[in-house]
């Protein structure tokens, strides 16, 4: 079992007993934090929180894939003009806790309709994508993995200008944003950088009474090659005499290729009932990555202070074909290439679904322990979601996890 961040969890926990903290000068503190232990039941691939987790679990208790601490400090310089700054530690690329600096902003509100920042912020490709690291914000023990798994991308540089508009007992916002990418994603052993990447994207909600309705986009220009060179490479060296060998490495690049990435997000909250229910569809220009259909359903409804919850997640992706032209039995280094290309199509292939049960327990104020079961369902061939899958994965796995949540 890896317990590392126990001990730092345990510290802050004895040392925080008030919600938040002021200095002189008006500059506030406050954190949050999640202390889990994971379990999945599959030895044959690593379950991962989202992407940007280089290893997990795979059959043994983890930590790291839900443990996390987050501080946060902002400075109101007048009724206008606020100072933000975020720093989380989480277990990430690097197989590391390095402080993160999530965000790092000048927020400026001239009325209460309008919101510029400039800065550092969270993404906010879908609902609630943008506090998905504040484990006591929400009701299961992480967001669901079939749908933000995919999206590893926590934060940009850039600016965002959100407006705000009654309509009559409702309230319609809308938000543009724009700015570039700044981290690493792991890939295997390999990192694929992210930086300079150009994202720009807007959405618009409608909040009535306990409903609300949002609708996303964002479009992702990539700016850096997947971490393959050895394929491309000898790829365009054999273009001459094979010219479909030179398209296939054309289709796998990724610099200059861009994704889009739409949904649709319903949530209900009023009283002890709670509902919400997404969908999302990724594009990719590039052959190197697949499109893919995403969605889930979740109800959940409190009893005192337990919410015991329920929840149906999927995730699809569409299959793509691309011929490097290189006869296969010939040589042993054409064979290596085709296997590589094939290995690149598939490595992006997700077909499953999982179905979920939870409880919720606030046992006392800024603390939630959580509890759940999962049970995943899906083809072998569904290997985006994980890392260091095994030939003998099946596409099955059971995730137990048990997570106390906080905020101070």
């Amino acid at each position: 079992m890896r317990l590392r961040l126990l001990p730092a969890f345990l510290l802050l926990l004895a040392t925080s007993g008030h919600a938040e903290t002021s200095l002189p000068g008006g500059v506030q503190f406050n954190g949050f934090g999640s202390i889990g232990l994971t379990r999945s039941s599959s030895r044959q691939a690593a379950f991962v929180r989202d992407l940007g987790q280089a290893k997990g679990s795979r059959g043994d208790w983890r930590s790291e894939t839900d443990s996390l601490l987050g501080l946060q400090a902002s400075w109101q310089v007048n009724p206008q003009l606020a100072l933000v700054a975020q720093g989380i530690s989480r277990y990430r690329v690097g197989n590391n806790y390095n402080p993160e600096l999530m965000s790092a902003f000048v927020r400026y509100e001239p009325d209460a309709r309008a919101t510029l920042r400039v800065g550092r912020m969270p993404t906010d490709f879908y609902l609630f994508s943008d506090s998905r690291h504040i484990g006591y914000s929400y009701l299961t023990v992480r967001p669901s993995g079939d749908f933000f798994g995919a999206l590893p991308f926590a934060h940009f540089d850039g600016t965002d200008l959100q407006l705000a508009h009654p309509l009559g007992d409702s309230l319609l916002r809308g938000k543009l944003y724009w700015g570039y990418l700044d981290e690493e994603l792991p890939l295997a052993e390999r990192r694929w950088p992210l930086r300079g990447s150009q994202l720009s994207g807007g959405n618009l909600s409608l909040q009535q009474g306990p409903w609300t309705l949002r609708l996303s986009t964002t479009l992702l220009h990539f700016r850096h090659n997947l971490p393959i060179a050895e394929i491309s490479d000898n790829l365009r060296q054999l273009a001459p005499l094979f010219p479909a060998a030179g398209t296939a490495a054309e289709r796998l690049e990724v610099a200059g290729a861009h994704s889009r990435f739409h949904s649709l997000g319903v949530v209900y909250d009023d009283g002890p009932l709670q509902f919400q229910a997404m969908l999302s569809r990724a594009t990719h220009s590039t052959s190197a990555f697949q499109n893919w259909q995403a969605g889930y359903l979740q109800v959940g409804y409190r009893r005192g202070t337990v919410t015991p919850f329920i929840g149906h997640s999927w995730i699809r992706s569409n299959r793509r074909t691309l011929e490097s032209g290189l006869p296969s039995g010939v040589a042993p280094a054409f064979d290596l290439l085709n296997a590589g290309v094939a290995s690149v199509l598939a490595d992006s292939h997700s077909a499953q679904q999982t179905t979920t049960l939870g409880l919720r327990w606030d046992l006392a104020s800024q603390f939630a322990l959580k509890i759940q079961y999962d049970m995943i369902r899906g083809k072998p061939d569904s290997i985006f979601p994980y890392r260091d899958e095994t030939r003998a994965w099946n596409g099955r796995t059971q995730v137990l996890s048990a997570v106390l949540d906080f905020i101070f």
